[in-house]
């Protein structure tokens, strides 16, 4: 019962005092309702019958902002702030009033821009923290992100949820040998305020790392209205390619070709394999995805954007990261 409801009893309470939370209570507190994922998370997390493997992590709190001026994203803050009030969720008008009612925080803010500024504030908290894709809106920003997060040692991650399909976990773990190659591909609509792939060719990009790992060399990219072609060439001479589309039929998936066999990535899998991970790294504070592979898919992303401005010719990753950190050594945080 809230102090409120007690004092409508004429129950009143001495000064200072707080109700004593559950022992096993983990509160989660999520930045930004501008996105599906964070209804979806929500219910997953909140849900009568979760599941054990989902660590026993409850949101109980949420600021909405969120996108300022993306009118796909800014459009849904009203009705997913309403209805993620009908989950028990309590809204809050700042991220450092969030901040004091959570233990760890779902950063969920569609616009990539706010990232990095949302997850100083974060950060400054000590608390843990899962930043949903993109991690940013640019190379220097992800870069940054990393950086300030070793400064003020809170654990980070970000991942796309297609990163944890089935049969590319599977192919992680090595179940066709080494890796040769690989196709991966999904919707890459376009966003002005995104670099072209940021927006939602990432997760394609991400299905992509999954299969191969870092070690890209260069990137080439054929862009039309209707699709984009990235070809990146790994160490060794082995191959993976990203197509996004944005005509016709859109779907998610790939194909690996290992030195022991050939896997098709199959069907998507939805969110619930991304939830685990979040909960045992929230448990852990051990991130799944490295930070180097995480900056290397931005990297690509940014590599791509380069290729296309030069009509697709080569772009050396490396010089694309080495720019990307001499950038984000001269962001304060």
């Amino acid at each position: 019962m809230e102090k409120a409801a007690l004092a409508g009893l004429g129950i009143s309470l001495a000064p200072g005092f707080t109700f004593a939370r559950p022992r096993n209570e983990k509160r989660v507190g999520i930045i930004g309702l501008d996105t599906s994922h964070s209804i979806a998370f929500t219910k997953a997390f909140n849900a009568t019958d979760a599941a054990a493997d989902l660590g026993g992590y409850k949101v109980v709190a949420a600021y909405p902002h969120g996108s300022k001026d993306i009118p796909s994203s800014v459009e849904r803050i009203p009705g997913y702030t309403e209805e993620i009030q009908t989950l028990g969720v309590e809204i809050v008008e700042s991220i450092s009033s969030l901040l004091d009612k959570v233990d760890v925080v779902l950063l969920e803010t569609n616009d990539g821009r706010l990232h990095l500024e949302q997850a100083l504030e974060v950060f400054k908290s000590g608390k843990t923290v899962f930043i949903d894709k993109p991690i940013s809106a640019s190379l220097v920003d992800a870069i940054a992100i990393f950086e300030a997060a070793k400064k003020y040692k809170v654990p980070v991650f970000s991942s796309s949820s297609l990163r944890y399909m089935e049969n590319a976990v599977a192919v992680r773990n090595g179940k066709i040998g080494k890796v040769m190659g690989a196709d991966a591909f999904s919707p890459a609509k376009l966003e002005p305020t995104h670099p072209d792939l940021f927006w939602y060719g990432i997760h394609g990009v991400e299905t992509l790392y999954t299969l191969m790992g870092t070690g890209c060399e260069t990137v080439q990219r054929t862009f039309t209205p209707g699709a984009d072609v990235v070809v990146g060439t790994w160490d060794g001479g082995r191959i993976g390619t990203f197509r996004g589309t944005r005509s016709g039929k859109s779907g998610y998936g790939g194909r690996a070709f290992g030195e022991d066999g050939i896997m098709d990535m199959g069907s998507y899998g939805g969110y619930r394999p991304l939830l685990v991970e979040i909960a045992t790294f929230f448990d852990s504070g051990k991130a799944p995805v490295s930070e180097e592979e995480t900056i290397e898919i931005f990297a690509f992303m940014q590599a791509a954007d380069e290729s296309k401005k030069i009509n697709g010719q080569a772009v050396s990753l490396q010089a694309v990261l080495d720019k990307g950190r001499r950038e984000a050594a001269q962001i304060s945080i």
